[in-house]
């Protein structure tokens, strides 16, 4: 068989296998009982790296639009999934969600991306994927006390956190349906079954090579993830960050993303590859995080598809 013919028989089985699922974007269509994995990433290099590595392009995948997000319906690893970037930012990142949840079959959550590090220990390159999340911005701003004591706190406020200045962390207020008002949510969950495949995943994963020394990368499963709403390029907040909530990165997206699944009861999972030590550039030097997006947002992308491998296939929903 010809290129041109295998290429136009793969547009034809992607047309019929996942038509049906891309009808359900659009907002006077009911939703299609087959259950989706939802794979997301935030912003152009980590979904440059999902259109090369799972072929999204290609002809087997269905791409619609809904209020300008592209939607790609397709399969990977046997799994039924559904691609699609967010946008950066933790309003983005939750908005893009729960448009998604609100119109398609979603069962389950995964993310592949970059974040700047924050555990000096780890090394451009390696790839974490926390088994918890907190926003680190979440906070109070106050004044200094007028005999420079101290600050001065809302009534108020509860001090459950060391502060950085005049920055005082709180813990983010969430809600769903076992609680009977909003309680104070220091961290959002991956899911415990999504972490188990993923360390089933890592244990069978072919070593990861990256930069000019070919450097052996690590994959971690476990710890804790933070996200705000800034850029995070600085060296003392990124050890604040570090040492308050041990945490092995920050982004801007990912609890936001694990405060929406929270909420709807959808597991999650996300995976996160190293571009930078946020703010760990000598005096004088621009941060390395746009060198490096392209190749790490690849090793986020290359694990995650090991851990699509080890996932067994989303139960049909209930009619």
């Amino acid at each position: 068989m010809s290129r041109l013919s295998t290429r136009f028989l793969r547009r034809i089985i992607g047309a019929v296998l996942f038509g049906l699922l891309a009808l359900a974007v659009r907002a006077d269509q009911p939703a299609p009982a087959r259950p989706l994995t939802a794979i997301l990433n935030a912003y152009r290099p980590e979904m440059e790296a999902m259109i090369k590595e799972f072929g999204l392009r290609d002809g087997a995948f269905a791409e619609k639009r809904l209020k300008g997000f592209r939607y790609y319906f397709g399969r990977v690893e046997g799994q039924d999934v559904v691609v699609f970037e967010t946008g950066m930012s933790l309003v983005n990142a939750a908005m893009a969600l729960q448009l998604a949840l609100d119109r398609l079959p979603i069962g389950r959550v995964l993310f592949a991306g970059v974040a700047g590090g924050t555990d000096p220990a780890l090394d451009v390159g390696d790839v974490v994927i926390p088994e918890k999340w907190a926003y680190h911005c979440e906070a109070a701003y106050f004044n200094p006390a007028p005999d420079g004591s101290g600050w001065l706190p809302a009534r108020y406020f509860k001090q459950r956190y060391p502060n950085y200045g005049m920055i005082f962390p709180d813990d983010m207020e969430a809600i769903r349906a076992d609680r009977e008002q909003f309680e104070p949510t220091p961290f959002f969950p991956a899911d415990p079954g999504l972490l188990s495949v993923a360390r089933r995943a890592v244990e069978k994963l072919e070593p990861i090579r990256y930069g000019a020394s070919a450097r052996e990368v690590r994959v971690l499963v476990g710890g804790v993830g933070v996200t705000g709403t800034v850029f995070l390029d600085n060296r003392d907040y990124r050890k604040f960050v570090h040492k308050t909530w041990g945490a092995l990165c920050t982004d801007m997206e990912t609890t936001a993303y694990a405060h929406v699944c929270f909420t709807n009861e959808i597991p999650f999972l996300a995976v996160r590859a190293l571009s930078d030590l946020a703010g760990g550039q000598d005096a004088g030097e621009l941060n390395a995080a746009d060198d490096n997006e392209h190749g790490t947002s690849e090793n986020a992308v290359r694990v995650l598809r090991a851990i699509l491998r080890e996932l067994p296939p989303l139960a049909p929903a209930n009619p």
